[in-house]
């Protein structure tokens, strides 16, 4: 019916319903509710910098420690990672995308041990 009457301008259906039982209840302002002037999120040039000096300090560092240590949401550690320093979450720690060469090659170093010392003594994993 107000979609006929209103067309296009008319509200939803949802907020026809909350609206009437907002005014059922006793209200009878037709504005809004003030809403405080925080902002919608905590992904501030602050806080990137803050996570890129720990970051840059602890490289091991659990994104629940960073987010703690500078108390923001751990949603948002975990965006600015990814989105602005390219890393990614793997299990609890966050480690870069791609591996320099020389931790590479300490990589295929231990591994190649590993593979040794598990040959050497005829150990089934």
């Amino acid at each position: 019916m107000l979609q006929r009457a209103y067309g296009n301008e008319a509200s939803n259906r949802l907020n026809v319903f909350i609206r009437y039982s907002l005014f059922r209840g006793g209200r009878e302002l037709v504005e809004d509710d003030v809403r405080d002037d925080r902002p919608k999120s905590n992904r501030t040039e602050v806080n990137i910098a803050d996570v890129a000096d720990l970051f840059k300090n602890e490289h091991r560092i659990a994104s629940r420690m960073i987010a703690e240590s500078l108390n923001i949401p751990k949603s948002v550690v975990l965006r600015i990672l990814k989105e602005d320093f390219g890393k990614k979450k793997l299990f609890a720690r966050v480690v870069p995308h791609c591996l320099t060469p020389e931790k590479r090659e300490d990589k295929v170093t231990s591994c190649q041990d590993i593979i040794a010392m598990a040959d050497a003594d005829k150990i089934v994993f």
